[in-house]
């Protein structure tokens, strides 16, 4: 077989493998906005869609993983080859675990599906949620044109995402303080805040995966966290 043709077999591989990226990318953002979408409508229905599209998103991240293995096996992949195969896995990684949580979301419709909306919460939750929709596909974008400019201010957005949650956690314990009935309508809501702020968290190790792929080095600056409830809790 000779090099020019080994090499045009191994450019499809790694086109194949980052086409799969992009299908669990649109993937993972439907069931953002479909979990988001649910809890807002209080529809089980979507909800259940949700719970059960997850399973498409793990079996592209095995997929994914078994490919880039045999790339790695078979191929002998040099320097830069390497950190895009690597930076693939670590793509599909964090796709999965946002796939997790948007489940986690919609497993919570269910719970509140007879529960009065606390003072707007779940309007808030879907801003928060259409904020790191629109992260994802502009880090998925990045990750294609190899923009390491644009990762940069997926990563900078991040902050936004945190102030978001700090807001809304602080709103709910003042709920929770002055009635007692609310407690557990808002213990479930901050735990789906805190599933979106932690999508926030891996869509930002996506964007630094694309800055890493780019410079061949990662990011050196503290990520821009402003999740201060740590320090209240």
């Amino acid at each position: 077989m000779s090099e020019k043709h080994i090499t045009s077999v191994y450019d499809r591989d790694l086109e194949a493998v980052q086409a799969h990226i992009m299908k669990m990318g649109g993937l993972v953002e439907a069931a953002i906005t479909s979990a988001a979408r649910a809890l807002e409508a209080r529809d089980e229905e979507l909800a259940q869609q949700v719970r059960k599209g997850d399973a498409a998103i793990d079996a592209l991240e095995e997929l994914i993983n078994e490919e880039a293995a045999r790339l790695i096996a078979l191929r002998s992949p040099t320097a830069g080859d390497l950190r895009l195969v690597l930076s693939v896995l670590k793509v599909a990684a964090n796709l999965e675990r946002i796939g997790d949580q948007a489940k986690n979301i919609a497993k919570r419709t269910a719970v509140l599906v007879d529960v009065q909306d606390v003072n707007g919460s779940t309007s808030a939750l879907r801003r928060m949620a259409r904020e790191v929709e629109l992260m994802l596909h502009d880090a998925l974008d990045a990750y294609i044109q190899r923009d390491s400019e644009l990762a940069s201010d997926v990563i900078d957005r991040d902050k936004d995402v945190d102030q978001m949650y700090n807001g809304l956690f602080r709103e709910l314990l003042t709920y929770m303080a002055e009635d007692p009935r609310s407690i557990s309508a808002c213990m479930h809501l901050h735990f789906i805040a805190k599933n979106i702020e932690r999508m926030g968290d891996h869509v930002t190790g996506i964007a630094e995966q694309v800055i890493y792929l780019v410079t061949g080095k990662r990011p050196t600056d503290a990520r821009p966290k402003a999740d201060t409830t740590s320090q209240i809790i």
